[in-house]
């Protein structure tokens, strides 16, 4: 079980272990927003807008809506930006230096080394947690000087890995001690709480987020999550050239055959932005979207995550299983005495 303290910048207005995960073409401003002034982290990729400006438009409107709410004494959680990192990403210089315009307390670096952002962002105080698939990525990106790691495991919608949370948790965690954060088919406060359990501090939720009022997503992606089961999803790196858990019928809505999709060997996010058109009907979605039954509003969707954590936290003090440990340690303590 984790007991770590959490950095300073992660504490102030965060009532959850919850990361809201940055989802391409559907997490925005009220989202992150909502998220925040919820007690949970909410984090936006930067290419979900469209240009440099547009998302200097979107970390404005961000922090005004958040230290208008803190003025008037109501608590918020930090925000983050997700800086794709890959070579191909032609915007990560002027986007990296909008988060230090406006002191992102938190980057998150996908697809890539984060070592080119790590002082940069370090130096105004900010904290770097970095998405990594695999415990080798995870060991490179630990050595960068990164103050967390994001564990994409599988089942993680969108970009995804290939190994469990308990076996990609426990590897990191035997060479990192740092913040550790667990993506993939979490919804619950009971979810989260595990995680914790594992050795993990925090928890990555998306697809619960998608099916949001708040959310960009299309109406129709919302109630294609809504109706979906685990079946609907397939994993393919036919799309961007990665590994993805993509919505079926999404692709066959899109005419798209399913079963027959083309491998892509490069992964190229050289016209992400301006590609969000061609990829907009091609929907994601993790292993957690049969648990996602309605649309709602985000402070809705924490509120039940809340209740399930306190409700987790309650029932380990009257855990059967408490007594029998406790009772065992007892009666080993009388053997070997």
């Amino acid at each position: 079980m984790t007991n770590r303290p959490l950095p300073a910048p992660l504490t102030d207005g965060l009532q959850l272990p919850l990361i809201v995960a940055p989802m391409f073409l559907v997490s925005g401003v009220d989202l992150v927003a909502a998220a925040c002034l919820n007690g949970a982290i909410g984090a936006v990729p930067s290419l979900n807008a469209r240009s440099p400006d547009i998302l200097e438009s979107w970390l404005a409107d961000l922090t005004t809506r958040l230290d208008g709410a803190r003025g008037a004494g109501r608590p918020a959680a930090p925000w983050a930006v997700n800086l794709v990192v890959h070579s191909t990403n032609k915007r990560l210089a002027p986007d990296l230096d909008l988060c230090v315009k406006y002191r992102a307390p938190l980057i998150i670096t996908a697809l890539g080394g984060p070592k080119a952002v790590v002082d940069t962002v370090h130096s105004y105080g900010g904290l770097v947690f970095a998405d990594v698939n695999t415990p080798a990525y995870a060991r490179k990106a630990a050595e960068s000087g990164v103050d967390g790691l994001v564990l994409v495991c599988s089942g993680a919608g969108g970009h995804t890995g290939q190994m469990t949370a308990p076996a990609f948790v426990a590897s990191v965690r035997s060479f990192f001690d740092g913040i550790i954060v667990v993506a993939g088919g979490l919804t619950s406060g009971q979810h989260l709480r595990a995680v914790q359990a594992m050795g993990a501090d925090l928890g990555y939720m998306g697809t619960r987020f998608i099916a949001t009022d708040e959310s960009l997503a299309q109406p129709d992606y919302k109630q294609m999550v809504v109706d979906s089961q685990f079946s609907d999803i397939i994993c393919t790196n036919a799309i961007t050239g990665a590994y993805a858990n993509k919505l079926r019928p999404s692709l066959v809505a899109a005419g798209l055959d399913p079963d027959n999709l083309k491998a892509r060997s490069k992964f190229d996010m050289t016209t992400a932005a301006e590609d969000q058109k061609a990829w907009r009907d091609l929907w994601s979605a993790g292993h957690s979207v049969e648990q996602v039954k309605a649309i709602r509003s985000t402070a809705e969707a924490i509120a039940d995550i809340g209740r399930d954590y306190d409700a987790v936290l309650a029932a380990e003090m009257n855990d059967p299983w408490r007594r029998v440990r406790q009772a065992t340690g007892q009666v080993l303590k009388k053997a070997t005495a």
